[in-house]
């Protein structure tokens, strides 16, 4: 059975069931997400005990908001459209990911999940060997190449063949006020380093943390256009899905992205026995790749 098979034998009900969207769980959970980023912020500028310690910590939490902004390109985190559109743009802002820009790719790559010359995603290849792992995983390619992104969509010049036409007048304002943002909190560092030391450093440290998580969903799989096929589903503790915002649980989004964070374990349910790409954690997923290098 493919992904297409499976949602046709969705009954209608248990469809809309499970794309039930929700102002209080989504508010629930992202009170939990930026609560920590905010405690850990502070503990960090007040310089508490074994702050520095927690650097890599705040990292993480702050770069897995990305699994949210990707979830607001699908309007499913809350059933308040406005609220998806402003906790989009704030992640965006938070990780140098514009949002408005980042849903028309995001889209494209689910449209052509994994398929070479169509999905937006390989534009940039998959590491094969240590020196492009290592380079990869430090994230450093990709802040360049979002700040590429960014300078250019600023520019009006955003151009690509999932980018509407209609959209690139309000591409190019969303790039310019962020650019606007961004000087004015590099300013800010000429006051005080408070910015660096609880946004800045820490998102430097945690992106490879996002590098090998990424990496997990659709690496090693076929390029071809069923679901089942070209997307794997992670095993991992609720730690991580917490943070990942279920996300996971790949397969199961890919095949109805419609279908919101805290609905994907019980899609899991009806889904789990057509899975073809699966894997006991990301540890044991980064030593598979490794050992392919």
């Amino acid at each position: 059975m493919d992904h297409k098979t499976f949602m046709a034998s969705l009954p209608p009900k248990d469809l809309a069931r499970l794309s039930q969207r929700s102002d209080a769980k989504g508010l629930r959970h992202l009170a939990l997400h930026l609560g920590a980023i905010c405690a850990l912020g502070l503990w960090i500028a007040l310089g508490g005990p074994l702050w520095w310690a927690l650097i890599p910590v705040q990292g993480v939490l702050i770069v897995f908001l990305f699994t949210l902004e990707h979830e607001c390109t699908h309007q499913t985190p809350f059933a308040n459209t406005r609220l998806n559109e402003a906790v989009g743009h704030l992640c965006g802002f938070l990780l140098l990911l514009p949002f408005l820009w980042f849903r028309y790719f995001h889209l494209a790559h689910h449209r052509w999940t994994n398929l070479p010359g169509k999905d937006p995603e390989l534009d940039s290849p998959k590491p094969t060997s240590w020196g492009a792992w290592i380079k990869h995983v430090s994230g450093l390619p990709m802040w360049v190449s979002l700040m590429r992104q960014l300078i250019v969509n600023a520019m009006g010049r955003a151009k690509a063949p999932y980018l509407p036409d209609r959209a690139l007048p309000r591409i190019t304002f969303e790039a310019r006020v962020l650019l606007v943002l961004y000087a004015l909190a590099a300013l800010s560092l000429m006051v005080s380093p408070l910015l660096f030391w609880v946004w800045i450093l820490p998102a430097l440290v945690g992106q490879p943390f996002l590098r090998l998580y990424l990496l997990a969903e659709h690496g090693r799989c076929p390029e071809v256009a069923n679901m089942f096929d070209n997307t794997r589903t992670t095993f991992t503790n609720r730690v991580l899905r917490f943070l990942a915002w279920n996300m996971p649980y790949h397969v199961e989004h890919h095949t109805a992205p419609n279908v919101p964070f805290h609905q994907l374990p019980a899609l899991h349910q009806r889904i789990q026995t057509h899975l073809k790409h699966t894997e006991n954690g990301y540890a044991r997923f980064t030593a598979k790749w490794i050992g392919d290098l």
